[in-house]
């Protein structure tokens, strides 16, 4: 799998190569100016500049005429700089144009303050304006921050908003960045979430993931499958930044009365360092105090803040006036009784907290909340009791109201406000949220869909990076897919001399190199060391230092980009093969039975095979195809285009399995399509006659990896497989099912393979570049811990469909969702025999990897396939102190096979800030990639310890971050007062999603495949999907005339916002419920479903009748463009109030306390404080 790459040690990585051999600079060119909306062509200035990719900026820049009205898009260009060699780079890549704006955003008047309850008396008196607290008698501030920041949640912003000072770099070589060009990406996901937990009595069905098959309407357990079974439960997305003079912005909830409660597990004392969480983004250094004489405090009302609970239904759901704005007094609220003083009588487990008074029963409030109102105000009415410490509680059973709590919601809505458009990506600058609509324009770092970091300002020093428990890690997605308005990176062939890299270290040339002696040598940014510059890659620089041709390659002036690999840097020095896919079909009784070998070989031509991926500018697929089918025997079939028949041969030794043929197995399928239809129409009558109810699966993996190497090719091998393999064979496995064992300390015995059988062959077919997707379809228990290694170590996927059956009542329904995930996937595929290195500047290097790969060393990331959806994880850490003014750089690069056959290197690089403030560390936080690290780091760890200090491991690591931020970021506060950094306001939300994950928390509720499925997928999972995993998206459905060329927007996840007469949407990338209120209109279920009242709606058919009328046709356009965004294809689950399907349902509203009595919002929010008391005592 390593190849011997030249002139480096064993195991580097090789280069590649841009432009013909002897090239001489600026060869390339366009023939003339480009028409800015030229469907053909980047778009070109007005007058030919002297670079192919741009021009080098004059003393005021070019101005490009497309570059700032909002939808100009250009046609998109070719690929390749061979064959289809773009004329120039993407307008994102030419000289900039304009400054970019400042890097200090602009600064409201005062930060967000949440009180639980206050202190009667008088604040310390400080030198300076506080940061991070108010004294009681003033109306707290909303929140402040700088540089390109995201804005506060529930902030409607203040009159005295200022500019920042100083900005972020302007362009890697002094010019700079480009205006926006475009306006208006695909939005991603807009609102994502947690999954919600259950707020009804009774507990969920039985298996949430698969469970057993659908029974009825009102009776028996869920639907067959949504991740295959089982619903999960949360996950979420980042928060704002903040800022303080200089400080991050913060938030406060004030009066977290009492003692701090003690903590689970016995977490006294200091809490170790734990891995996985990022603070806030962007830094207002310098600026004057929010509070300032002249400048009124913000008394706005949050925008998306609830009305209080005693208004009528018409106000409660946002249809009256809204309540006015909060009192001016200090914003805060007492605890409800014995919350004040915790009891002493020990804590609740992780993730699980017992009810606290009061909290009970949660008025209903409607999904928005009300403008300006970042936290609670005083509730009128409250008198204060004496408390030890002078801490108040209140005289009556009050609770946290759930609405001052920070909103997801919001924190999405603002930054969408704020930084939608266009993001340049400049060092250090931290990307808007995966929930925002926006368009990278590269500016020498790398596009955040591709890489996303936990920090973008690192740390000097190892002691201060420890001392945050913030992990500086990266979640690298190389083969992102890319909205239409952003290209791929562009590739460059520089001919038989390959790529230039660094003598030493043997880095890629990127646009942080420094050129020196004339051109003659470049200095390497990573390890320092100085290389001479190849004759044929010579040119002169300018007065500024930069080469004349900066804007002529694109690894000169971007982030992204490509290089044709040469023979070195392929297996044996022989350039491959175009790769190869075979499909492997189940032909035992149950798969004939339930309707899976006629579906498949009825559609898979038709639907699949015509979407066979090719280079761009290709005519067809070059990808080869072959069949097999199997049960006890295996068969391979000829379908050799001179046959007038496919002929079958079977392989009936198990033990020692071997291809029987080679030619006539692989075939290109515009060559054999007449063969290969006859086939797929005999396969079903074959074997419909088969009893065959054992299958082997060890075996028929085994002959598609011989078949793979015999041909010399790379591939994926597409296995349907209903059933546990009980055959006597080669990986044969045992029923080991024993639910019992879920969340106990000896589940890891059922989470983990059974024997390495599936683990040795994994790791031989990632050597040959074998990739393996499986397709189950099972009716009881598959042990999918053990299988699933084939799929873990070489990059695949891995699809569960529970008690799959086709036939004329469901075909709409499994069959669909199969056949989408199978077309999406073929599709999707974009590398193989993939290997992927990072490399960082002196300093810092990668230490730890997470995912779904192989390592056969301690650098090389080995994946026999990589799709557009795969993510990885590395975390950094210190191996010297860092210079501040140098910054910090790492490189991945990924040497793969393209679906053409061409061998190619892919390399992404990125430029950060370093820094030796605690403030500013907090500033440029990125909580969406934390939240993915922490999660992917949990799963691993769960699987080696005790599932109860996982989450304690969690929970202990949320709150040495938040401590941090308090004892370093901000001024002297009451310790009833809980300050979150602005960036990390969501962070103890996301960090509760995470525990009480059916991926870290599923107990026997949930089936032990179900589990595993859902820990395999999510170490595969990019930001985005984690996002909405942990934190699904809840959408009111019952009003789309209001809503009529968007999606409604988003509201909060939990049983409080539901109404009796509304209905709900509800997805977390892997499932969809639709839920109908008891009360809902009955003309509005019949324009939908064609029935009278909701109780006549068929569950049991979960797909959308098409009926002619705009709500019928709003809801499933709503449907469809929300099932694009995801990877896999959603099922519609429809449930109905008070049905038995419901606590399923409530599952994922991931605000609420769950069915396993796992922690709300508020109760995990009151444990946080506890824990963070117990830090800074």
């Amino acid at each position: 799998m390593n190849p011997n790459y030249p002139g480096s040690t064993q195991g580097q990585m090789p280069p590649t190569g841009y432009g013909a051999p002897g090239m001489n600079p600026g060869q390339m060119r366009p023939p003339g100016p480009g028409a800015m909306n030229n469907p053909g062509g980047y778009g070109a200035p007005p007058k030919p500049g002297p670079g192919q990719y741009g021009m080098p900026p004059s003393a005021n820049g070019p101005q490009y005429p497309n570059m700032g009205p909002p939808g100009n898009m250009p046609g998109k260009p070719p690929v390749s700089m061979q064959n289809n060699m773009a004329p120039g780079l993407p307008p994102q890549a030419r000289p900039p144009t304009m400054m970019p704006p400042s890097s200090a955003g602009q600064i409201s008047n005062g930060m967000n303050a949440m009180h639980i309850s206050q202190p009667r008396g008088p604040s310390p008196n400080n030198a300076g304006p506080p940061s991070s607290m108010f004294p009681p008698g003033s109306m707290p501030p909303t929140s402040q921050m700088g540089g390109m920041p995201r804005p506060p949640a529930n902030h409607m912003g203040s009159p005295d908003q200022m500019k920042g000072i100083s900005g972020p770099p302007t362009s890697q070589y002094g010019g700079a960045p480009t205006t926006g060009q475009y306006r208006g990406a695909p939005p991603t996901s807009q609102y994502g979430g947690a999954p919600p937990t259950n707020q009804y009595g009774g507990t969920p069905p039985t298996s949430q993931y698969g469970g057993t098959p659908p029974t009825s309407q009102y009776g028996g357990s869920p639907p067959t499958s949504q991740y295959g079974g089982a619903p999960p439960t949360s996950q979420y997305s980042g928060g704002p930044p903040t800022s303080q003079y200089g400080g991050p912005p913060t938030s406060q909830i004030g009066g977290m009365s009492g003692p701090p409660m003690s903590r689970p597990g016995g977490m006294g004392g200091p809490l170790p360092p734990t891995q996985g969480m990022h603070p806030p983004t962007s830094s207002n250094a310098g600026m004057p105090p929010t509070s300032r004489p002249g400048f009124p405090q913000d008394q706005h009302q949050g925008a998306n803040q609830s009305p209080p609970s005693g208004m009528s239904m018409s106000e409660r759901y946002g249809q009256g006036p809204p309540p006015s704005g909060p009192p001016s007094g200090p914003s805060s609220f007492p605890p409800p009784p014995g919350q004040g003083n915790y009891p002493p009588s020990g804590p609740p487990g992780p993730g699980q907290f017992p009810p606290q008074p009061g909290q009970s029963a949660q008025p209903r409030y409607p999904g928005g909340t009300m403008p300006g109102q970042s936290f609670p105000p005083n509730y009128p009415g409250s008198q204060p009791m004496s408390a030890p410490g002078g801490m108040q509680q209140p005289a009556g059973p009050k609770k946290l109201d759930p609405d001052q709590m920070p909103s997801p919601i919001q924190v999405i809505d603002d930054d969408q406000a704020n930084r939608r458009g266009n993001f340049q990506t400049t060092k250090g600058a931290v990307p808007p949220l995966v929930t925002t609509d926006f368009v990278v324009q590269d500016q020498g770092n790398c596009n955040p869909r591709f890489m996303r970091s936990t920090l973008y300002n690192v740390p000097c020093t190892s002691d201060m990076l420890k001392s945050c428990h913030i992990p500086f890690a990266l979640s690298i997605s190389p083969f992102a897919k890319l909205p239409e308005e952003e290209y791929d990176p562009p590739i460059v062939n520089l001919g038989e001399t390959g790529p230039v890299r660094c003598k030493r270290c043997k880095a890629y040339m990127n646009p942080n190199m420094m050129f020196i002696d004339g051109g003659r040598r470049f200095q390497c940014i990573f390890c320092g060391a100085a290389t001479d510059v190849p004759a044929d890659y010579f040119a002169h620089l300018d007065h500024t230092g930069r080469r004349i041709d900066t804007y002529d390659r694109p690894e000169l002036c971007l982030g992204s980009y490509e290089f044709v690999a040469t023979k070195d840097y392929c297996k044996n020095g022989v350039l491959p093969n175009a790769p190869a896919f075979i499909f492997m079909i189940d032909v035992s009784y149950n798969s004939i039975k339930s309707g899976l070998v006629h579906l498949v070989c009825e559609r898979l031509k038709e639907d699949v095979l015509v979407n066979l991926p090719k280079e761009v500018g290709q005519d067809e697929s070059e990808i080869r195809v072959g069949f097999v089918t199997y049960a006890k025997e295996i068969h391979f079939y000829n379908v050799k285009s001179n046959l007038a028949q496919p002929q079958m041969l079977v392989v009936s030794d198990l033990n020692d399995v071997f291809v029987p043929l080679l030619d006539g197995f692989l075939v290109k399928l515009s060559e054999s399509e007449a063969v290969i239809d006859s086939l797929l129409s005999q396969i079903p009558q074959m074997f419909s006659e088969s009893r065959e109810t054992e299958t082997v699966l060890g075996p028929v993996i085994q002959a598609g990896l011989d078949a793979l190497k015999s041909a010399d090719r790379s591939g994926k091998l597409y296995i349907f497989h209903t059933s546990l393999p009980i055959a006597e064979a080669p990986g044969k496995l045992k029923n080991r099912d024993d639910r019992k064992l879920l969340g106990t300390e000896k589940e890891k015995t059922i989470l983990t393979p059974q024997n390495n059988f599936y683990t040795k062959l994994g790791q031989d077919c990632v050597g040959a570049g074998c990739s393996v997707d499986l397709f189950l379809f099972p009716n009881a228990y598959i042990d999918i811990a053990s299988i699933s290694e084939v799929c873990r170590l070489t990059g695949g996927n891995l699809y569960k469909y529970s008690y799959f059956q086709v036939n004329e009542e469901t075909a709409d329904l499994d069959g669909d969702r199969f056949l989408e995930d199978l077309k999406y996937n073929v599709m999707n595929q974009t590398a193989f025999d993939a290997i992927l290195r990072v490399r960082a500047s002196t300093g810092i290097r990668a230490v730890d990897f997470l995912g779904n790969f192989y390592m056969s060393n301690t650098t090389d990331v080995e994946m026999a396939a990589i799709d557009k959806e795969q993510a990885m994880n590395v975390e950094i850490k210190h191996d010297d102190k860092l210079n501040e003014a140098d910054g910090a750089y790492v490189q991945v690069a990924v040497l793969y096979t393209s679906v053409g056959g061409q061998r190619r290197l892919r390399i992404h690089n990125m430029a950060f800030n370093c820094c030796t403030q605690m403030a500013d560390l907090f500033r440029n936080t990125e909580l969406d990639t934390l939240i993915n690290y922490m999660a992917k780091h949990a799963v691993r760890a769960n699987l080696n310890s005790n599932p109860k200090q996982v989450r304690d491991g969690i929970m202990s690591q949320v709150a040495q971050i938040l401590a941090c931020y308090r004892k370093n970021c901000s001024t002297p506060a009451p310790m009833g007062q809980l300050i979150l950094p602005e960036s990390m306001k969501l962070l103890p939300l996301y960090a509760n999603c995470v525990v009480k994950s059916d991926a870290l928390q599923g107990g026997s509720e949930i089936s032990t495949d179900d589990r595993s499925f859902l820990m395999l997928k999510l170490c595969s999972m990019d930001v985005t999907s984690t996002q909405v995993f942990f934190y699904p998206r809840l959408i009111p459905m019952h009003d789309l005339e209001s809503h009529k060329n968007q999606v409604p927007p988003a509201i909060r996840c939990s049983v409080e916002r539901l109404r009796d007469n509304g209905v709900y949407l509800l997805e977390n990338g892997l499932s969809m419920f639709l839920w109908i209120g008891h009360s809902v209109e009955p003309h509005w279920v019949q324009q939908v479903f064609g029935v009278q009242s909701a109780a006549q709606i068929d569950i049991d058919k979960c797909k959308l009748v098409d009926l002619d009328n705009p709500v019928s046709q709003r809801l499933r356009d709503i449907i469809n463009s929300i099932r694009s965004e995801r990877c896999r294809y959603m099922k519609l689950t429809i449930v109905r109030q008070r049905d038995k399907l419901e606590p399923w349902f409530n599952h994922f509203l991931v605000e609420d306390k769950g069915s396993n009595n796992s922690a709300s919002y508020v109760d995990f929010l009151r444990h946080i404080y506890g824990e963070i008391r117990n830090l800074l005592s």
